[in-house]
């Protein structure tokens, strides 16, 4: 009976262990990527895109925000009052002064037998409550402004504000695609690297296993094998090193793109030296090819804007309004029966005129005026350095495909090196030594050649960025 519990026990983690490893095989989704189709993706996931996106749609509402300063405002009103002590108001008294007046003129005498007289003090005042236990009202304001020149410049502006937020979202797409190509890119001469070492560690191999018999038949020496398995242990170092490396890569490309990270994302696209020197433009250099220069030539203009709103500050601004509404007063709560409703109703005209705010609007179009100084100066710096950016990306440029080029025949020619330092030692001509050292240089070879490869792709984007034809 005790068996029989631990072998359903042992079947029951075996069937759950199955079932957790299946959901998360089926919950993990595989991506299969071109550089082309992953920079695409980040260009649709990634935060910072989605930020710059979302910022679209805020200028949007709020350029809706500007119009509607220009238009009918209209509001309406229903308020409902209930007093439980109606408000008490004072008033001179005025019944009393005539009644005196009456007595005094018929020479009425007081229970003195004198003359009533007027009191020296005055009569006071009569405490008189006005209105009623309820009252209601309702009513419609209507405003519009006819002149108003801040408003006209907002207006005005609306359309180059919105340029802006999308010419900030076209430079944060141009930034995430240059990162995604560079990782991207370092991960395919990465993998191209981790090829060569797998096709060293099979020459070595090979090696390891040809020195051994050498040796078991006496032409070789135990320092000849310990040499070539030292080699070996070096390569295979190297290649698990290689590995944690990619798999790095591959999640901090996976967090650029923000693509889940339990996800699996394959590199599809490979790279050699004709894929970076074709495809190179020769267009003639022009600056509002730029983002960072259309955003800041953008900047410009709204600076301007800010200077013209403050100085149209100054002038007289005129809006419209009118008014109707009723109001009723009840001694008690009814309103939906029978009863009057007093209408009121009004139009007018406001003319508001700016005398002295202490020369505050003075102290904006000055400091708009620093700004637009400010705004000039940086246009006039990132012109320098997009001259200068181009001219090194274009040295970088040329400079890369010429190591590239020398690292590429080096690379044949080592190999050529070893193919043959490996045939005279297969047939007794040639030394374990030789064959160390040829594999060595050409390992030296593959490295340089791995690492001019990545140099010249990174200066292709630096070169199109600089360019402004990173497409």
């Amino acid at each position: 009976m005790q068996l029989l519990n631990v072998c359903s026990l042992k079947r029951f983690y075996l069937f759950f262990g199955i079932l957790v490893f299946s959901k998360m095989t089926f919950s993990q989704k595989v991506y299969q990527f071109s550089v082309e189709q992953a920079t695409q993706y980040a260009m649709q996931n990634s935060i910072d895109v989605k930020n710059a996106l979302l910022d679209i749609k805020i200028q949007k509402q709020s350029n809706r925000e500007i119009t509607s300063i220009a238009l009918p405002q209209l509001n309406g009103s229903v308020g409902l009052n209930h007093y439980f002590d109606i408000p008490v108001t004072t008033l001179p008294d005025f019944i009393s002064p005539s009644v005196y007046k009456v007595l005094v003129d018929n020479g009425v005498i007081n229970g003195s037998g004198n003359p009533i007289q007027f009191p020296s003090n005055g009569f006071g005042y009569v405490p008189a409550k006005f209105g009623t236990n309820w009252t209601g009202s309702g009513g419609i304001d209507i405003s519009q402004i006819l002149f108003d020149g801040q408003v006209f410049i907002g207006l005005k502006a609306r359309n180059s504000v919105l340029t802006l937020a999308k010419q900030t979202a076209e430079v944060t797409n141009e930034q995430i695609k240059a990162n995604v190509m560079k990782l991207y890119y370092q991960l395919v001469v990465g993998k191209q690297q981790a090829t060569s070492i797998d096709a060293n560690i099979e020459r070595f191999e090979k090696l390891l296993e040809d020195t051994k018999e050498i040796y078991k038949n006496g032409f070789a020496e135990k320092l000849d094998q310990d040499k070539v398995e030292v080699q070996l242990n070096n390569l295979i170092t190297e290649r698990e090193k290689i590995t944690n490396q990619l798999e790095m890569g591959n999640a901090a490309l996976k967090f650029l793109m923000n693509l889940p990270q339990k996800d699996e994302l394959v590199l599809t696209d490979s790279l050699n030296e004709t894929q970076i020197i074709g495809n190179v433009p020769q267009d003639s250099f022009d600056l509002n090819n730029r983002k960072e220069y259309q955003q800041l030539s953008t900047a410009l203009k709204l600076s301007k804007y800010n200077i013209k709103r403050y100085e149209l500050s100054k002038l007289p601004s005129i809006a419209a309004f009118g008014s109707y509404s009723k109001n009723a007063q009840r001694n008690d709560f009814t309103f939906f029966g029978k009863g009057d409703w007093f209408s009121t109703s009004l139009i007018g005209l406001k003319l508001s005129v700016p005398l002295f705010d202490g020369n505050a609007r003075n102290a904006r179009i000055q400091k708009a005026k620093y700004e637009l100084a400010k705004t000039e100066n940086n246009k006039q710096r990132l012109e320098e350095l997009i001259q200068m950016e181009s001219s090194n990306a274009i040295l970088k440029l040329t400079s890369a495909l010429t190591t590239l080029a020398t690292q590429k025949k080096n690379t044949t020619l080592a190999e050529s090196v070893y193919n043959a330092a490996k045939l005279k030692y297969e047939q007794g001509l040639g030394s374990n030594m030789e064959i160390y050292n040829a594999q060595t240089e050409m390992k030296v070879s593959q490295n340089n050649y791995y690492s001019a490869l990545y140099d010249a792709v990174i200066a292709k984007i630096d070169y199109l960025k600089a360019i402004g034809k990173l497409q």
